[in-house]
């Protein structure tokens, strides 16, 4: 069985070596021990927000298997609408298959709608066509166009 939690300190290299495990993850993000301070400082500014949660599905052995993160949004349309935004979501190869990435996106949504939000959004990369066909199993429609531009 497997745990949905808050991501602890003692996590992220765990998180790191999920993001990069994927053709586009292995070409942008950095594994070294102790963790690029980047990513100290990045998982210090996510842990302070409260409109942050960075979560991780653990195993029996408390070892993580998958993380997400999940952003809480204020709008102003739609009366003020609460968004939840998931993004940088990783299930571990060993573990692909078995319905935990589907719980894991189910209890973001559950944490989504606690939070008074009522739409859940999220992209995919085009590159990763099976990730956006296991989104579209889980509801998930592709009604608007993403973009995005590099600083």
């Amino acid at each position: 069985m497997h745990s949905f939690r808050a991501a602890r300190r003692s996590d992220l290299a765990a998180i790191i070596e999920l993001l990069a495990d994927d053709n586009l993850g292995k070409t942008r993000e950095i594994v070294s021990d102790p963790p690029d301070p980047r990513y100290i400082a990045a998982f210090s500014a996510i842990d302070a927000d409260p409109n942050q949660l960075l979560a991780v599905a653990a195993d029996d052995g408390d070892r993580v298997v998958g993380c997400l993160q999940l952003t809480f949004l204020p709008g102003l349309s739609r009366a003020g609408m609460w968004r939840g935004q998931i993004e940088s979501v990783r299930i571990a190869r060993s573990v692909r298959g078995s319905g935990l990435g589907s719980r894991f996106i189910e209890w973001a949504i559950e944490r989504s709608a606690e939070r008074g939000c009522r739409l859940v959004q999220l992209t995919s990369d085009k590159m990763r066509p099976d990730s956006i066909r296991f989104y579209e199993q889980l509801g998930f429609v592709a009604s608007h166009e993403g973009l995005k531009r590099n600083l």
